[in-house]
């Protein structure tokens, strides 16, 4: 996967070749199509929006919204991350909203959260879509995998040009 991704200009040989290094214990193993889309994150060309529980809601938006920034070159300034949280309860499932300033400008995202320590995947997607600069020829796309049954899977989003997206699915099979 390093190579392909180092082939078709996602990352550098000295990103490709540390992330051989940091995965030498199972770089040989079989690789499932979940496990692949994770190691993209490792390669450093996409995040991970976490299925299982999370800190907080009031918090992790922002470290997420950091980590995406990272992998879009920090080419735009994400600020002043925060929760509003709207009127009903939580355990019932609550609209709240995302709120946060992109290059100074204000955007909010709805959100529906039905505990403290799980992402709207939804709106979480959403808000990474805005860490890439608008001139940027990379979009962001939820990679696509099987899944099995009861099973609980993170998204996992890739920020790729549409060119490097058609080599992932020719060359590694790879769905968006």
């Amino acid at each position: 996967m390093g190579v392909v991704l180092h082939e078709i200009g996602m990352v550098s040989e000295e990103r490709w070749r540390r992330g051989l290094e940091e995965a030498a214990d199972w770089a040989h193993d079989e690789v499932h199509q979940y496990q692949a889309a994770r190691a993209l994150v490792h390669f450093g060309v996409a995040v991970s929006v976490h299925a299982d529980d999370i800190d907080s809601i009031y918090d992790d938006y922002e470290a997420l919204l950091e980590e995406a920034s990272e992998v879009a070159d920090n080419s735009v300034t994400i600020s002043h991350v925060r929760l509003i949280e709207g009127e009903e309860e939580l355990e019932d499932g609550r609209f709240d909203t995302l709120e946060f300033e992109r290059d100074g400008e204000v955007v909010t995202i709805e959100a529906e959260h039905f505990a403290e320590d799980y992402y709207d995947h939804e709106a979480a997607c959403n808000a990474i879509a805005y860490t890439a600069h608008d001139d940027d020829t990379r979009e962001w796309h939820s990679v696509g995998f099987d899944r099995d049954t009861y099973r609980v899977y993170d998204t996992i989003m890739l920020l790729a040009t549409p060119e490097q997206r058609k080599a992932l699915t020719d060359r590694l099979g790879f769905r968006f």
